[in-house]
């Protein structure tokens, strides 16, 4: 995605959050999707009347309501009865156990595209059949279609993105201590300090939950390595003792290794799950626990569902500030993967492709989908047809989460690989070399599975 648009998805995001959750509360369950009503639909489903399917992800709240309205609209269509099954935050180790256990949801939604790569190759997905395929080549670019795919053959659907490269902050505190929206590496730092000196927590990290870390070193690796360094770690071609990791650690040490510019100090980011590092610039306003915290367009709906913090007014944004030549931009997805070779399974992802699903969620909040075919009218208000606009525009020069890209046992797994070693670098940030032992280690013993 191109970082002159960076600011203005984030904004699309903020500005409609709070209204749509307002509204969605005062909505009644069968009222379905007014989108999809005012819609004729664009893809063929075939009746699948009296066929049970189960869908599995990590959805929950909000985004499983709204998802839940794209899952009724397939339902209306095929006669089918789909059940929503929550996977947890393991989805690899929860669909893994379903699958050796002989009962896997027909469909699942893959937020690691390592973990997709790794089931397919154990021949546990199902390939995206004609009609699927059809759909998805009409819809999606080449880019997002190939993140999908192993060995020629395609087996997810993105039919979610995500941007991981923001900075969302408390407006007063800002104000308050006379710092603005650092540009590059070196002010953001600066602005910590200065923040502190004001008398706030500069930093809340959510370091309870290691994919939050990986955030941040992808952020400043991608920044200051570069694209094809950043491909060459994510497969694994060059190791994790590189210089460049090196390097990057030691940036990523002149945040971590200063305890007074986290909220908590080390130890306090360490204990703090992401949920509650998103409450402490909002949760008080007039009083924050922090006054910034780093991660994705999907804070917005934490900060609208947890605090009373007013997005765009209240909460800001900006994007994560560039440490090398180029700033950031990092993304993520879930992909629908096939689990089930059936009629209806495949007529699921085929809807999943489709203009028809995306729209639906899209016109409620928190959502950025990649299909290029959706009108941008879906969306609710200008400013987050912009973001979407950006993200199609952004054709494939985009790089997608380093971590999401590993196998799971290192790239998400819970104590483990990656989100341990860089646990245990917040907790110790002078440690880079024991750091980057830790991690190849890891890195070498999951890639030659």
């Amino acid at each position: 995605m191109r970082h002159t648009r960076a600011p203005r998805t984030a904004l699309a995001l903020v500005s409609v959050i709070a209204l749509t959750l307002a509204a969605a509360g005062c909505a009644k369950e069968d009222e379905g999707s007014a989108w999809a009503a005012s819609h004729e639909p664009t893809v063929d489903l075939p009746d699948l009347h009296g066929k049970k399917l189960q869908v599995a992800a990590v959805w929950t709240g909000a985004e499983q309501e709204n998802f839940r309205k794209v899952l009724d609209e397939f339902e209306k269509r095929t006669g089918a009865t789909v059940e929503f099954v929550p996977t947890g935050d393991n989805v690899a180790t929860y669909i893994g156990s379903k699958i050796e256990g002989g009962a896997p949801p027909d469909v699942a939604m893959m937020p690691q595209v390592g973990v997709l790569r790794q089931f397919a190759e154990k021949g546990w997905l199902k390939p995206l059949g004609k009609e699927a395929l059809a759909e998805s080549e009409k819809n999606f670019g080449k880019g997002w279609r190939d993140l999908g795919s192993v060995d020629g053959k395609q087996y997810g659907i993105y039919y979610k993105a995500a941007n991981k490269s923001l900075i969302w902050y408390n407006a007063q505190a800002f104000a308050d201590a006379g710092v603005g929206e650092a540009e590059d590496w070196d002010a953001f730092v600066e602005d910590a300090q200065t923040l502190s000196d004001s008398g706030v927590d500069p930093v809340a990290i959510g370091g309870a939950d290691g994919w939050v870390l990986t955030d941040w070193f992808e952020n400043i690796y991608l920044s200051q390595a570069g694209p094809e360094k950043y491909d060459k770690l994510a497969s694994h071609d060059i190791p994790w003792t590189d210089p460049s990791v090196t390097k990057a650690l030691r940036t990523l040490a002149q945040l971590w290794g200063e305890s007074h510019l986290l909220a908590g100090g080390n130890k306090g980011a360490l204990q703090t799950a992401f949920p509650d590092s998103v409450s402490k610039p909002y949760g008080n306003l007039a009083s924050p626990q922090a006054a910034l915290v780093f991660e994705a367009d999907f804070v917005g709906v934490n900060i609208a569902t947890d605090t009373k913090a007013r997005i765009g007014e209240d909460a800001q944004v900006y994007p994560f500030p560039k440490v090398g030549a180029q700033p950031p931009v990092v993304t993520g997805g879930d992909a629908a993967a096939v689990l089930k070779d059936s009629k209806g399974a495949q007529a699921l992802a085929t809807f999943l492709a489709s203009k028809d699903a995306a729209g639906i969620w899209a016109a409620e909040d928190g959502f950025i989908s990649p299909n290029k075919e959706l009108d941008l009218s879906a969306y609710p208000n200008q400013p987050q047809r912009e973001i979407a606009k950006a993200l199609i525009g952004a054709g494939d020069d985009f790089r997608f989460d380093m971590s999401d890209q590993a196998p799971a046992s290192f790239g998400g797994t819970k104590g483990e690989g990656e989100w341990k070693a860089l646990q245990d670098f917040l907790a110790h940030p002078k440690d880079i070399k024991g750091t980057q032992r830790a991690l190849e280690k890891a890195a070498a013993k999951a890639y030659e599975k």
